[in-house]
């Protein structure tokens, strides 16, 4: 089994996931019951193109969301799942779903002879869950954001009155119901641990009175843990499990935790440079409310700039000479400094449009992050 083959069924299984997002967001009504529609890419209908209106052009997602209250079952069906989607923020979900399948890939490459066919159902109903985790974590926190939200982000549905708050609940109670018992019924109590592990910093970032959010330290913290370590130690750990094989803490699985949780680190920070306004207004302290955006960014450059000079000296260490492969870890890494740089150097903290290219420019970095994985 060659590595070519590994990452060719890796993409295989990232292309099917893309028919998960649809899956959970599945309702018991007669709108949902034909699955057929979820994975039919059928050109939207002239009618349905006419009524349809542009809400917001968003730094995460700039798909149009379609109101056809008229429509057929066809139309209802594709507009109710884009709401969805929407509500799930579609720029956590590509980061989900690029994490899983590139930890997948990285422990078959470790070990080739465990690939089977057998492993795709139980990677895809693991993927469900985390899946349902991110649904149900970024939909609390729209529930509770709602007035910042028709500030800060009036694309959002709840915001955009085009999701009840009353749906929202049934979504974010239905996702966490799922997530909860796929987990609990299909691994180990250490991954479920895990999960819950991030459920309960999810809801305790959100959720009053505790709410975390409103301390920027404590907000930071749990972005980074969330979406840093406990989805990349969890999905490496949840693989070789399936696989059969002990726990192994390797340097690599080690760096990209650790790099990771950085990268989210700063993620947690740059987030609320769009968001200044509402926050100022309902009172809510971040980094950038406080210190200003020009500061916030800088710092935040500077801290993920020498995360990326120190993964480039990292083979060049008696240790890392070792364990990692100095092309893609050195030359990758670089080219992401690069790109990072000359996108900072276009940032204008007083222009709305260059916060969010900025923010948008780093979660593509985040993306990349990903790609580089199974290579280093």
């Amino acid at each position: 089994m060659t590595v070519t083959t590994i990452i060719i069924a890796s993409f295989l299984l990232l292309s099917l996931s893309k028919v998960t997002i649809g899956l959970c967001f599945l309702s018991k009504s007669s709108t949902y019951q034909s699955c057929s529609y979820l994975i039919k890419f059928a050109p939207t209908s002239q009618r349905l193109k006419k009524h349809a209106s542009i809400l917001y052009s968003s730094v995460e997602d700039s798909s149009i969301i379609y109101n056809n209250e008229d429509g057929n079952l066809v139309d209802k069906t594709k507009s109710m799942l884009r709401i969805g989607y929407k509500f799930s923020r579609p720029h956590t979900i590509k980061g989900t779903i690029l994490a899983s399948v590139m930890a997948v890939t990285r422990a078959l490459i470790e070990n080739p002879t465990k690939l089977s066919i057998n492993l795709v159902p139980r990677a895809l109903t693991g993927l469900v869950a985390l899946l349902c985790g991110n649904a149900y974590i970024v939909g609390i926190n729209q529930i509770y954001d709602v007035k910042i939200d028709e500030i800060n982000k009036p694309f959002l549905p709840i915001a955009s009155k085009m999701l009840s708050e009353e749906n929202a609940w049934k979504l974010v109670l239905s996702c966490l119901i799922i997530g909860v018992s796929i987990v609990k019924s299909t691994f180990s109590p250490a991954i479920f641990a895990l999960y819950m592990t991030g459920v309960l910093l999810g809801t305790l970032y959100s959720v009053p009175p505790v709410q975390l959010k409103r301390i920027p330290i404590a907000a930071g913290g749990i972005i980074a843990v969330v979406r840093g370590f406990l989805l990349n130690f969890g999905v490496y750990y949840a693989v070789r499990e399936a696989l059969c094989i002990p726990f192994v803490w390797n340097p690599v699985v080690a760096f990209i935790s650790g790099f990771m949780t950085i990268f989210a680190s700063v993620i947690a920070v740059t987030k609320d440079l769009p968001d200044i306004e509402g926050d100022r207004k309902y009172q809510i302290s971040t980094f950038a409310s406080r210190f200003g955006v020009a500061s916030i960014a800088f710092s935040s450059s500077c801290v993920l700039a020498v995360a990326y000079i120190a993964a480039i000296l990292l083979p060049l260490t008696p240790m890392g000479s070792q364990h990692f492969n100095r092309l893609p870890m050195m030359g990758g890494h670089a080219l992401y400094l690069i790109y990072f740089l000359f996108s900072y150097s276009r940032f204008n903290p007083d222009s709305m449009e260059s916060l969010k290219k900025f923010y948008k420019a780093i979660w593509t970095l985040f993306y990349l992050e990903y790609c580089l994985y199974p290579f280093i």
